[in-house]
């Protein structure tokens, strides 16, 4: 949806929706006592999740294939930070690629509207207040903008619907990247 709202070719959204799907491949490399853990994960832990990014850059890095290029760019980036205090690099507004401020959005959404073993699903309304709030923070404001008016154009209970009916469940961001 953001990347559609962009103006992006749909030959840039289907990349970018195959792309987006391996933006936590470096979890591979996170034990499951961390991955798996309920509740807060000490600094320690924390350290070691933060890890993934680096680990699925280094795992997409050897291809010369532009798609794993851009997945590469997406698994290292989606936790950069709109105002420099993500990881791994710390990197600043449009210094995060587009692809990954795209996709840090979309993993986000889904994280929050989704169990995970630390924490219950939030409602969409919920998550939708949150990625606002966040807006010029973590997330790109002019990125945020669109995706709030992607969904109340697109409306809540058709991405709902969506979401319900698919059966990928393994990630939400390549749904946010353009629902069909």
């Amino acid at each position: 949806m953001i990347a559609h709202a962009l103006g992006q070719s749909e030959e840039q959204i289907a990349a970018l929706r195959m792309a987006a799907r391996l933006h936590d491949v470096g979890k591979i490399g996170i034990p499951d006592r961390v991955l798996m853990k309920p509740g807060t994960l000490t600094a320690e832990e924390f350290e070691i999740i933060k890890s993934h990014t680096t680990i699925g850059a280094e795992i997409l890095g050897k291809s010369k294939l532009s798609i794993l290029q851009e997945a590469r760019a997406i698994a290292v980036s989606h936790h950069e930070k709109w105002d420099g205090s993500g990881y791994p690099q710390g990197l600043q507004g449009e210094h995060i690629p587009l692809c990954g401020r795209i996709v840090a959005i979309a993993d986000v959404f889904d994280a929050l509207t989704h169990d995970r073993p630390c924490k219950k699903a939030w409602t969409f309304e919920a998550a939708l207040t949150e990625i606002k709030r966040l807006s010029g923070r973590h997330f790109d404001p002019n990125l945020v903008s669109l995706f709030l008016s992607e969904i109340k154009s697109e409306g809540l209970q058709r991405l709902g619907e969506y979401l319900e009916n698919t059966n990928d469940r393994s990630i939400g961001a390549p749904v946010l990247v353009r629902m069909q």
